[in-house]
């Protein structure tokens, strides 16, 4: 599933779009996958359903971490996916592990997540919705462009995957601001044309986009996004890499810039019931095991 936590956390019940923003330079080795017998859009429209339909599923819950490189540094975090919500530990700083200090901080945050159910609540009705808009976007995917398959020479997507190219439908309509983004964006999607599920999306603001006559907000010409999603190995996919270059305005005078790479890996599937509290204790164990010399 493709797919905004403590102010940081990977929220994934959106697999496909979480964000919004990032580009990779795919190899130049890679082979290039014959076109499905299939029209683009319908190829588009079959995987997006089962995009919405994974996200609408049932949850496989799973251990994993970060590496969040941004102007100012890196984070490396680890999480844990709960049935109450996205247990999550900061574990390095500019990959250095953190001070005495520092982890304290963490631990008290994580105890009083555990203290407060209100409060965890309030987390993962925040996580779910942190989710919701990114879905709204997959599910305009197929209205909100023209699809084509890409020429031989530029479709090299890799083995089992196929490169579609895109532009803006001009006939669509968007019904929120949520969608509206998608009218100044044109790009790519690299689907598995086998399980008919969204490996990656690529897209570029060809021009500013406004929200509210340009009061509300604008998103600057040029801004660009990138995310990848991949099979975990038991059946489930997941995000495995966000690229976010995107600059604007929010209400005509506060700047908004994100600008951010981050890399998600080291995923373990964990019990579908596991509570909260039982999520922590797995984060504070794996993270003796880094202080004591192990690779977490």
């Amino acid at each position: 599933m493709l797919g905004m936590h403590h102010a940081n956390e990977k929220r994934r019940a959106s697999p496909l779009l979480a964000g919004f923003t990032l580009l990779a330079v795919l190899a130049a080795t890679a082979q290039t996958s014959k076109p499905p017998d299939i029209p683009a859009d319908e190829l588009v429209r079959a995987t997006v359903a089962n995009e919405i339909a994974a996200a609408n599923g049932p949850a496989v819950n799973h251990m994993f971490r970060s590496r969040k490189q941004t102007p100012k540094g890196s984070q490396t975090r680890l999480y844990v996916e709960t049935k109450d919500a996205i247990a999550a530990m900061l574990i390095a700083i500019n990959d250095r592990p953190l001070t005495a200090q520092q982890q304290q901080a963490e631990a008290n945050h994580l105890a009083w997540l555990m203290g407060n159910p209100d409060q965890l609540r309030k987390k993962h009705a925040q996580e779910k919705k942190d989710a919701d808009q990114p879905l709204r976007i997959v599910k305009a995917l197929p209205d909100a462009f023209r699809y084509v398959y890409a020429h031989a020479d530029d479709a090299g997507a890799g083995p089992g995957l196929v490169r579609l190219n895109f532009t803006p439908n001009p006939a669509y309509v968007p019904p929120t601001h949520v969608e509206q983004v998608l009218s100044g964006m044109e790009g790519f999607l690299l689907v598995d044309a086998e399980h008919r599920r969204i490996a990656q999306i690529d897209g570029t603001l060809f021009k500013d986009v406004t929200f509210g006559w340009g009061i509300v907000g604008r998103l600057d010409k040029g801004g660009h996004f990138l995310v990848k999603q991949a099979d975990l190995g038991d059946g489930s996919w997941d995000i495995t890499e966000m690229q976010l270059n995107i600059t604007g305005k929010i209400l005509l005078f506060k700047t908004l810039a994100m600008v951010s790479d981050e890399v998600f890996s080291d995923f373990r599937r964990v019990p579908d019931n596991l509570t909260f509290a039982q999520g922590v204790e797995m984060l504070k164990a794996q993270e003796n095991l880094a202080h004591d010399g192990h690779t977490p």
